[in-house]
């Protein structure tokens, strides 16, 4: 690819704050819509929403600098959406959420202490492009629930309509628009569907200085309280931290191959190193962990420059708006059914990149290949409804997991049931 800036260029100051502030706006589009989903309480947003913001920006420095030294952006997991979403409906209210983040701070260690020694690189055989097609399916199919949930919120019938029409008017418009538009203005479309998104709300309903006001005071601790182990949640969350661990390195390895790196595995252990440590370090702040986002290679293609210097004013800006609880109390405003739409827009393009990654690498040849991919899909929609009071308690958080139960499905399609027809 003819880059104009390559992994090592320092564009002039001007453009390289250009640059900078399309992963910047990025950055915080990602992570203000990972903050609707794991925070429920309006009182609680905006203080874990600074420590998200701190953690990212910290995050985004530290890689670009010392891990995989790559432009990567770098946001909550999703996986890790999806294993509190379906720990929550699981067990509803009786479960502490400090079992939930000492469950990730143990899944950060363990993918920390795979990044040394050889087995990395073994564990990346057992993932055949087969299950990391399923399993990308599976982020955006587990959290339709949610998406739902967004755009139509309980208890506020009278903005049903507003999600319905603005779901039927914004996606055809972003996706027209994502196949328009190039360089930097492609890279701020989901930054200005979030703007215009925002100012259609208020203007039809009105009361953003009312929700200003509710957000205007921040609770909670800064560090986790305690550790409180639950052996059956810590074994969802295993599973869930095994398609992190998929993302980060085919984050890293997809974007090494686009820029002719010649260190590719050195660099993917030393990114999937400080992955490991970033979610320890979140499990310990009571925050979503971070990974690096499969997104990157669009927008150095789309911009052309792949200067890892870029992300550095980025990460530094994260950190700034983790010291304005003003600027965090702004973007929490940000209505439900807005956050909603621009995340049914995100998972769509993540479907259609399982989809052109399946076309690619031809994993599918026959049709007991497509069932590989096509029953744990069914298997995850089916145990993401199941009627929680038929599951004994303990295995709640596995089974009641659809997003758990897909995966363990297409691991035992694809090494044991069809081990001898991958064609």
């Amino acid at each position: 690819m003819n880059l104009k800036y390559g992994l090592n260029d320092r564009p002039p100051m001007g453009q390289l704050l250009l640059y900078s502030f399309q992963w910047f706006v990025l950055a915080v589009a990602v992570v203000v819509t990972s903050m609707f989903i794991a925070v429920g309480s309006p009182a609680e947003r905006v203080f874990y929403t600074q420590k998200a913001f701190a953690l990212m920006g910290f995050a985004t420095i530290v890689q670009v600098l010392w891990g995989h030294r790559m432009p990567i952006v770098v946001g909550p997991a999703s996986v890790l959406l999806v294993g509190i979403i379906a720990t929550l409906a699981s067990q509803g209210e009786a479960v502490n959420t400090n079992k939930i983040y000492t469950a990730i701070l143990i899944g950060g260690a363990i993918v920390a202490s795979l990044s040394i020694g050889p087995m990395l690189q073994r564990l990346q055989r057992i993932f055949t492009p087969r299950i990391v097609v399923v399993i990308l399916m599976l982020i955006a199919f587990t959290l339709g629930p949610t998406i739902k949930n967004l755009i139509f919120p309980a208890g506020e019938p009278e903005r049903h309509v507003f999600g319905l029409w603005f779901t039927i008017v914004a996606v055809p418009l972003m996706a027209f628009a994502a196949a328009h538009l190039r360089g930097v203005a492609k890279s701020l479309l989901v930054p200005v569907a979030l703007l215009v998104g925002c100012i259609t709300y208020y203007a039809i309903y009105g009361g953003f200085g009312e929700v200003m006001a509710r957000y205007a005071e921040s609770e909670g601790p800064l560090l986790l309280p305690s550790l409180e182990f639950d052996g059956s949640i810590i074994v969802a969350f295993l599973f869930c931290y095994v398609a992190l661990l998929i993302n980060d390195i085919g984050s890293i390895q997809s974007l090494g191959a686009m820029l002719g790196v010649e260190d590719a595995d050195k660099r993917c252990r030393r990114g999937v190193g400080l992955t490991g440590l970033l979610n320890m370090m979140a499990g310990g702040l009571g925050v979503i962990g971070p990974v690096n986002f499969s997104m990157s290679p669009g927008v150095i293609a789309s911009s052309m420059c792949a200067s890892r210097f870029a992300l550095i004013p980025a990460g530094a800006g994260l950190l700034i708006c983790a010291f304005v609880p003003s600027l965090i109390a702004v973007l929490s405003a940000i209505p439900n059914t807005v956050i909603g739409v621009i995340l049914l827009y995100l998972m769509g393009t993540q479907l259609a990149a399982s989809f052109h990654m399946m076309v690619a690498d031809r994993s599918v040849g026959s049709f007991d290949n497509a069932l590989v991919v096509g029953l744990p899909i069914m298997v995850a929609l089916l145990f993401g409804i199941v009627p929680m009071g038929v599951i004994p308690a303990l295995l709640r958080p596995v089974i009641g997991n659809g997003f758990v139960m897909g995966v363990i499905t297409v691991i035992i399609l694809e090494h044991v049931v069809f081990r001898n027809k991958k064609g």
